[in-house]
């Protein structure tokens, strides 16, 4: 295990190993005042005199040692600690940096519970393993087994009694852990459900309350909870026997060599002081070796946390070049497009080409992959087969980076961060002027609602954006992407969230920083696409037609049924009574 963690240590690993000597020092020095006493009884057990003196030094040096053991040992837990929370920032980094290569869709898929779990919880329990199983372990080891050297050479007859206690315990340790491990795969499954579920259900109280669904999901909420209760519950209740045994019977070391090495003094076959000697031995023995037992369990955790740490970090990353963008324009090209979530396919064989300067409608069902199509072009998955080109050139080619500069995305969806409204337009565009944030906010059409803020485009967001409505973060998100100015803009229902007054002047807005550029736009009401050079209709993953409104109009049934549906909502209203 330790190999799995050494990587990441860097040059704090001497932290590490100089932990494990200071703390070797100190449990010295904390088994050393066993001797002193030892050499103050000896000679009473023999009849002979010592005198104050005598008596006072020995003293002297228990009191000497209990200070190098304090000194020591808290010297070493600073170093393990300063060893073990870097460790853990290079980790969380190393971590971050293969999720950010990762395709969103598939982080998305793990789900916030359980990357919250892994961030937080996971990592801070490879703490317990650097900081205190490997520097005090080791330290709690090789103590012990050097006492037990030393009581074979003073009586081998008593070194064997006082294995019989450490092989009982060590027996029970392994059957411990062998029936842990058994149910440590279901424990940590169902505590990554119950973290999932307990953001689900935070994060859609508001849709539950109004639909009065507290019953419905408060169960589902308890079920998880309980199944982590119940799993929790069933592993420790398989470990406590064991526990118990081998938690009781370690520290007693004397356990036959008090009664067995009394007979041999009878016998005559044992002196008193070597009998005391080693008591006094084993008395230092017990409390190391279960305190060092004590990480034990921890063990096959931080085994299943580090390996399930790996095969995230080993998820095949995003496929992305490493040079910038040379393609010869900015047409853009899907090329014989399959695409599908795990094992079902949702694109198949999609052709579709976007000339530059002109603007690309898709249209189609809910569920026909109209914004899977578009967040294949932002590289948000990886397909399965086909090409994606601009101007020539396969967007895989190209780095994340440069192909983020080539294209801009305006989701349903737009997550604000907790800071002020400035700095989240600003991400468009991260070295722009203020003259030049508060022109693109001007043009999103935000200089209505800003006039209403208390500190207008410096008011802060709030968590997700919560101080604004739907439509006020949509216009956030535009904002951010004309201050982004990409060639190639991708417009995912930006208007779903409008009222009729604010989405003409959003139309308007839009109408004007797509000039000139290649464009995409999904949208469920026809009306706004109408005008665009081409219209895709979407069915079942497939693209049925492409070509202008009107030519659809006359020459596509599928097209023909959704206008039609779309002309009707449009005139629909509620009838007096």
């Amino acid at each position: 295990m330790f190999k799995k963690v050494a990587p990441y240590m860097g040059e704090y690993k001497k932290y590490t190993v100089w932990a494990a000597i200071l703390m070797c020092i100190g449990i010295i020095a904390n088994v050393a005042p066993y001797f002193f006493l030892y050499q103050i009884i000896s000679p009473l057990t023999r009849g002979e005199h010592i005198d104050i003196k005598y008596i006072f030094i020995r003293v002297l040096l228990v009191a000497l040692c209990e200070m190098i053991f304090a000194f020591s040992y808290v010297q070493g837990l600073c170093f393990s600690h300063v060893s073990a929370y870097n460790t853990l920032k290079n980790i969380r980094i190393s971590l971050q940096r293969k999720l950010e290569k990762q395709p969103l869709g598939n982080i998305q898929n793990l789900g916030t519970g359980r990357i919250k779990k892994i961030f937080t919880d996971d990592i801070d329990m490879i703490e317990i393993l650097l900081a205190h199983a490997i520097p005090e372990g080791i330290a709690n080891i090789f103590i012990p087994v050097l006492i037990i050297i030393l009581m074979f050479i003073v009586d081998w007859r008593l070194g064997l009694l006082s294995l019989v206690p450490l092989f009982v315990g060590m027996l029970a340790m392994g059957m411990m852990m062998k029936a842990g491990m058994a149910k440590m795969n279901d424990y940590y499954e169902s505590a990554a459900r119950m973290n999932n579920t307990i953001v689900e259900y935070v994060n859609g109280m508001e849709v539950v309350k109004v639909f009065n669904k507290d019953g419905d999901s408060y169960k589902k909420f308890g079920e998880t909870v309980r199944a982590y209760r119940d799993f929790t519950i069933a592993w420790y209740k398989v470990c406590w026997p064991w526990m118990a045994v081998y938690s009781s019977v370690l520290p007693c070391l004397t356990l036959l060599i008090l009664p067995i090495g009394s007979s041999m003094i009878l016998s005559n076959a044992l002196t008193l002081d070597r009998l005391i000697l080693v008591m006094c031995m084993s008395f230092a023995v017990g409390p190391s070796v279960l305190k060092a037992l004590s990480f034990a369990g921890k063990f096959p955790q931080l085994n299943y946390k580090i390996d399930e740490l790996e095969k995230l970090m080993d998820n095949p990353p995003l496929k992305e070049g490493n040079s910038d963008f040379r393609g010869e324009n900015r047409d853009v090209v899907f090329e014989n497009i399959h695409f599908g979530y795990e094992d079902i396919e949702v694109i198949h064989g999609v052709n579709l080409t976007m000339k530059q300067g002109t603007t690309t409608a898709l249209v189609g069902e809910s569920g026909s992959g109209k914004s899977t199509l578009a967040k294949l072009l932002v590289h948000y998955y990886d397909l399965n087969e086909g090409k994606i080109k601009i101007g020539g050139q396969d967007i895989t080619d190209m780095t994340l980076e440069a192909l983020n500069n080539q294209v801009a995305f305006v989701s349903q969806e737009q997550f604000l961060f907790n800071t002020s409204l400035y700095e989240n337009i600003l991400i468009g565009k991260p070295d722009a002027t203020r003259e030049e944030v508060l022109k693109a906010a001007s043009r999103a059409q935000c200089d209505e609602f800003f006039g209403r803020l208390p500190e207008g485009i410096d008011t802060m967001a709030g968590d997700g954006g919560k101080q604004l409505s739907g439509g006020e973060r949509q216009r956030i998100s535009l904002a951010r992407a004309i201050l982004k100015d990409a060639p190639i803009i991708v417009l995912d229902e930006a208007t779903a969230f409008m009222d009729p007054e604010n989405e003409e002047k959003m139309n308007a807005a839009i109408d004007e920083i797509i000039k000139n550029k290649t464009v995409l736009v999904i949208a469920h009401r026809l009306s706004t696409v109408k005008n665009a050079d081409k219209i895709c209709v979407m069915k079942d993953g497939l693209c049925i037609a492409a070509d202008t409104h009107d030519n659809l109009l006359s020459a596509c049934e599928e097209y023909k049924k959704f206008w039609d549906a779309s002309v009707s909502a449009s005139t629909w209203k509620i009838k007096e009574a």
